[in-house]
């Protein structure tokens, strides 16, 4: 086996990314998220999200400005350490502060202040489900329990996570204040992985070969790195997400940080992380389905699973010893449609179009995802993911088709496969034996074992 050539369309949107030592796509991306959140400042009708806006728009607008700042001296002194990665890195942690977390800290201070337009429902549903789980050892309330409350709340009474997710509620059980938000702790929890999948992979070694040659795909792979973790970050699909309700962003970033242990080698990491993140939700578990099979293609499946399923398996127990129905209503009927009330995700997306525009619409759509599920198990049958950077990809299509065709979802689920896909370069060739001989002995053991 050989390192993975890259394709045309890799090549491309390498020449794009690095074109002008990167600064111009930095410009790009700062730019239309500045004007995507002045827009979402003026004519959001969500109150958090049009205070995320006026903030994060300043934040991006100043971040625009220092890459400008950046382009012109780059024009004069190519070789300026203030054009480099280094200070690319400084601005998108700037950026991230500016857009992301002030925004956030100052929305959990307001709302500590006694404001009740400051969380999504996720934020209170969480806090609920943290509450409950200290004081009855499940954070679910059962199919009586959410009949008997007023109408108009009983969508807040249902918990749609796995149990882990319960974690970032408890400090608000504890105590009321802005630092135990579970949006604040969501933040930590996504700093504290996403350093982890990053200190991962820039410790990884390039391999063998020419001196030049390591030193340019070491620069290559910083790049690369630093675009994925701007597309974790400060894309507004994240920062916005993170800033007013948050759920999603520590699920994703364990999801990254396990493809970023399976490039490095560290298959049972791998399974813990991407298990951790299937014991907060669901949208999880086609990416362990996924490092399973690149596990099994590295005979070690059964370290992978271990964790990928372990973990989950064990975040559930309690609940469903506490009180199986309650664990039932909600992490199966409600998402699939048959909860006392019905999920509020309704973007237009086709699925979404089928179920609600066509008769019969709701099968036609459930169908369709059947289907393209279906596709995508064949072709992990017939072509597994050999490397973490495939896995990658066939996680990221594969959620995006799902996404695309789910008859409840939304705009924000699409933060998943653009990390993803955006993600995938940097962990390109690190776990085939071109880039690590070490592992050649695995990959000819497998070979023989095929053969």
């Amino acid at each position: 086996m050989t390192a993975a050539a890259p394709t045309p369309r890799s090549r491309g949107w390498r020449a794009l990314d690095s074109a002008g030592g990167g600064l111009p796509l930095d410009l790009a991306v700062y730019a239309v998220s500045a004007a995507f959140a002045a827009i979402t400042a003026v004519t959001s009708t969500l109150l958090p999200h049009r205070a995320w806006g006026g903030l994060a728009a300043i934040g991006y607008f100043v971040a625009a400005l220092a890459v400008i700042g950046q382009l012109l001296l780059r024009r004069r002194r190519p070789d300026s350490p203030l054009t480099g990665l280094p200070a690319r890195w400084a601005i998108t942690g700037f950026a991230w502060a500016a857009t992301t977390l002030l925004p956030l800290v100052r929305q959990s201070a307001e709302r500590a202040a006694g404001r009740t337009d400051r969380a999504q429902e996720e934020v209170l549903v969480v806090e609920q489900a943290g509450t409950r789980l200290a004081e009855h050892g499940t954070p679910y309330l059962g199919h009586d329990a959410i009949a008997a409350l007023p109408a108009d709340e009983r969508l807040l009474g249902y918990t749609p996570y796995q149990p882990g997710m319960a974690l970032f509620g408890l400090p608000r059980a504890a105590a009321t204040a802005w630092w135990t938000d579970a949006r604040v702790w969501f933040a930590l929890g996504t700093a504290v992985v996403l350093a982890l999948a990053v200190a991962a992979l820039r410790g990884r070694t390039t391999g063998t070969g020419p001196a030049a040659r390591q030193g340019t795909a070491a620069t290559h792979r910083s790049a690369a790195l630093l675009r994925g973790v701007q597309a974790a970050t400060v894309l507004p699909i994240c920062a916005l997400t993170l800033a007013t309700g948050g759920d999603d962003l520590p699920v994703l970033a364990l999801c990254l940080l396990a493809l970023s242990l399976a490039a490095t080698g560290r298959a049972g990491l791998a399974g813990v992380a991407v298990g951790l993140a299937g014991a907060l939700k669901l949208f999880a578990w086609p990416i362990a389905l996924v490092l399973i099979v690149w596990g099994a293609t590295r005979r070690a499946g059964l370290r992978v699973t271990a964790g990928a399923i372990g973990l989950p398996v064990a975040a559930l127990l309690p609940a469903l010893l506490v009180d199986r129905d309650a664990l039932v209503e909600n992490v199966l009927r409600f998402p699939l449609g048959h909860g006392l009330v019905t999920s509020p995700a309704q973007s237009p997306f086709p699925g979404q179009l089928i179920a609600a525009g066509l008769p019969g619409g709701r099968l036609i759509a459930a169908g369709l995802l059947v289907a393209a599920g279906a596709a995508i198990a064949v072709r992990l049958v017939r072509q597994p993911p050999r490397t973490a950077f495939a896995a990658a990809l066939v996680c990221g299509y594969g959620l995006l088709v799902a996404i695309a065709l789910m008859p409840s979802t939304r705009f924000g689920y699409l933060l998943y496969p653009i990390a993803l896909l955006v993600w995938a370069p940097a962990l390109r060739n690190l776990d085939s034996p071109a880039a690590n001989p070490a592992l050649s002995v695995n990959w000819q053991a497998v070979e023989r074992g095929r053969a």
